[in-house]
């Protein structure tokens, strides 16, 4: 589930390469997790912090429509950089060079993103972003600490302590703190990186994740680890529940695709999800008002809501006066009321609730102006998710609040090489 963020105010521009070939998987960057792909994954969690735009390098068609799909801009990668040798850094450095060449501004801030990693976590990566854009570090990459004995193998299958010894084993406490690159982001003052070629330069630090969030994506094996970590993803946490006593819906890109059906006499249809009734269903059991709010005049709106059993508003050209004298009429505090939208029509509404939300396919500037952003599209279980949200936020006690623990250790900086492309 997706969790509100704090975004930064940093000038970034999210770069995620995702080349077609791949070496272990036959096009990894497609291969989904949980129902979404590896690059829908990366780019929807980047999307929550923000950016100035999310940009996916690569030289496949499919991967491009992908990316455009799920809110991506594309910019097509020269075969130089798409091969098995070429570094991610040569891949970036290309990006930033057409994204300029284009007409753009370079950003203060570039963030490698790789979607091999599928677990990116929004809130760690909008950290990151702030702490380079405050001056606390050049770079900050994500990490997960190690605390095991480590050994290296040759090929020969010989086992050599690192950082340790055969004659003499510490305890484990006793061993120094070392932090593994989960792979999943690298944030760069742009100058810097342009300057030296490296996703390391200058001070080095760490943003701290959680062991669950590390997992990359190398081979098959992976993808089922993958899969299983995903289902424990599927599960509500307790920061995920959307504490709310009313519920507020468009229809066209909410309840459905945004896409209709003609047929050779001009009948339209469109397309709803079985499971998203199911949620409306478990929800009203609960006395949560609802109401489906839409400019289209189509009866179809009309019939949804009454298959629903919900109140509907339709053909509706000023959707924020609509809302103000619904919510008024059912006596309702708009703070703790959602509105979920899709598109820019719905941006006066959204700016009366307390928990304006958007479906995972929505226009930028709604996206933007919303609270939280839905991991599911419109048409394709968003009203399942944000009513199962709320649910569970009416049926889950309040879980004692506990300190968090620091979220980053720096680190010393250091001279790297390019490092082989993982994309």
């Amino acid at each position: 589930m997706t969790t509100t963020v704090n975004t930064p105010s940093a000038d970034a521009l999210v770069i995620i390469p995702a080349r077609g070939g791949s070496q272990g998987i036959p096009l990894k960057n497609l291969q989904p997790v949980a129902g979404r792909s590896l690059v829908e994954r990366a780019i929807t969690s980047c999307l929550h912090v923000q950016p100035r735009a999310v940009v996916v390098s690569t030289d496949h068609d499919l991967i491009a429509e992908a990316a455009v799909t799920h809110g991506a801009s594309v910019i097509h990668r020269h075969a130089a950089t798409a091969t098995h040798e070429a570094s991610s850094e040569s891949a970036v450095l290309d990006a930033l060079d057409q994204w300029h060449t284009a007409g753009h501004s370079m950003p203060a801030i570039t963030v490698l993103v790789q979607c091999t990693s599928p677990f990116i976590n929004p809130a760690a990566l909008a950290s990151a972003i702030q702490r380079v854009s405050d001056g606390d570090a050049d770079v900050i990459f994500s990490g997960v600490l190690d605390h095991g004995f480590r050994w290296t193998v040759t090929d020969q299958g010989d086992a050599h302590p690192l950082g340790h010894s055969r004659q003499s084993r510490p305890r484990r406490q006793d061993l120094p703190t070392t932090v593994r690159e989960t792979g999943a982001f690298y944030v760069m003052r742009t100058e810097g990186f342009r300057d030296h070629g490296s996703r390391f330069f200058g001070t080095v630090g760490v943003e701290l994740v959680p062991a669950d969030q590390a997992l990359e994506i190398d081979e098959p094996l992976d993808l089922d680890v993958a899969q299983r970590l995903a289902r424990d993803e599927q599960a509500p946490r307790p920061h995920d529940h959307i504490d709310v006593d009313a519920l507020v819906t468009d229809f066209d890109g909410v309840h459905t695709n945004d896409r209709a059906h003609l047929d050779e006499h001009g009948n339209e249809y469109v397309t709803v999800n079985r499971r998203d009734g199911m949620g409306v269903a478990r929800l009203r059991d609960l006395g949560i008002p609802m109401l489906i709010l839409s400019t289209e005049r189509h009866p179809i709106v009309r019939a949804r809501a009454k298959k629903l059993a919900v109140d509907v508003l339709h053909g509706v050209d000023d959707k924020a006066d609509a809302l103000r004298t619904w919510m008024s009429a059912q006596r309702l505090d708009p703070s703790r009321v959602a509105y979920v939208g899709n598109d820019i029509n719905d941006l006066p509404a959204m700016a009366l609730v307390g928990w304006p939300i958007a479906t995972a396919d929505a226009e930028p500037a709604v996206k933007a102006a919303a609270r939280i952003i839905l991991d599911h599209r419109g048409g394709d279980g968003a009203v399942r998710e944000i009513t199962d949200r709320i649910r569970y936020a009416r049926l889950t006690p309040p879980s004692p609040v506990i300190p968090p623990e620091p979220s980053h250790t720096p680190t010393p900086a250091r001279d790297t090489q390019p490092q082989p492309a993982r994309s």
